[in-house]
């Protein structure tokens, strides 16, 4: 497995807003702690894409963790939106799919998508409104969602479901129009090879890098300074200047920027035995799910 220099989380959010307080992005280097990179007045997903394209011009060798699921459930029914005849046959055509439904949404934002007469049956939306094809319960989802749960991994939520705090829809929704209009600039595992050189993008979830430093399940967000210096103490991290604000957008990505640096050499967490070349191609993986 190839070596990265720098490692980045980023901390993703849906919120329809231009400049949504729920991102936050983390980098890592060969020496010193995490850290944030913070700008005035907060992050907009624009301006995530062009911190990314910059990234790619100087081919900086940096591992990149998103906190977003890359594709939606394909296998449990033969397909992303079953009784849509335009339903994209693979993650890449997902992502081109809901960036034209949606190119005249400001902000990266999903609205236009999910009003689709056809998509928007599929969701479980705000207010009541669910869509005739939800299919209920915890909603509809992937491979690599159902395998966390068995292997007691993580416990992944169904994009499809666009309701509550925990719901992950819109972020993932809005990240794959984001990983469109990168248009391949940066390289996504798995649905592209892992390049010799330069950077890399990734799906993450920060609750796997929080259970690995030492996080107890279900209360995995760390909100104070003392549960941030346990965590990184617990991953050989040392832990960064005082935060002006100890919320779990930022903790989780200083966090999980530190985990990615300490496990992105182990080659079995690029080769999970359960993600098959299909798999990869319509529905991705997790990095850290073995």
């Amino acid at each position: 497995m190839r070596n990265f220099t720098h490692f980045a989380c980023i901390d993703w959010s849906g919120a329809r807003t231009e400049r949504p307080k729920g991102i936050a992005v983390a980098v890592i280097g060969p020496e010193g702690p995490p850290a944030l990179i913070i700008p005035d007045p907060h992050w907009s997903r624009t301006d995530v894409l062009d911190w990314l394209l910059r990234i790619a011009e100087t081919q900086q060798d940096m591992l990149i963790g998103f906190d977003l699921s890359m594709a939606l459930p394909f296998f449990d029914q033969g397909g992303y939106f079953p009784e849509w005849d335009e339903s994209p046959r693979d993650a890449k055509a997902l992502w081109r799919h809901i960036d034209k439904i949606a190119r005249d949404d400001h902000h990266l934002n999903v609205t236009s998508f999910l009003e689709h007469p056809q998509a928007h049956r599929h969701f479980r939306h705000g207010r009541g409104r669910i869509g005739d094809l939800f299919t209920g319960g915890t909603g509809r989802l992937r491979q690599v969602e159902h395998y966390q749960r068995e292997t007691g991994q993580a416990n992944s939520a169904s994009c499809f479901n666009l309701v509550g705090a925990a719901q992950v829809g819109k972020s993932s929704l809005t990240g794959m129009r984001l990983l469109h209009r990168l248009d391949g600039a940066i390289p996504v595992w798995p649905f592209d090879l892992v390049p010799d050189h330069g950077p890399a993008i990734v799906e993450i979830y920060t609750t796997v890098a929080a259970l690995a430093a030492g996080q107890p399940k279900g209360r995995s967000k760390v909100r104070d300074r003392a549960g941030l210096k346990q965590a990184l103490t617990r991953l050989n991290t040392p832990i960064p200047a005082r935060l002006a604000r100890y919320d779990d957008h930022s903790t989780d990505a200083l966090i999980t920027a530190a985990w990615m640096k300490r496990e992105a050499g182990n080659p079995a967490l690029w080769n999970p035995s359960a993600l098959t070349d299909e798999i990869a191609q319509k529905e991705g993986w997790t990095f850290g799910v073995v």
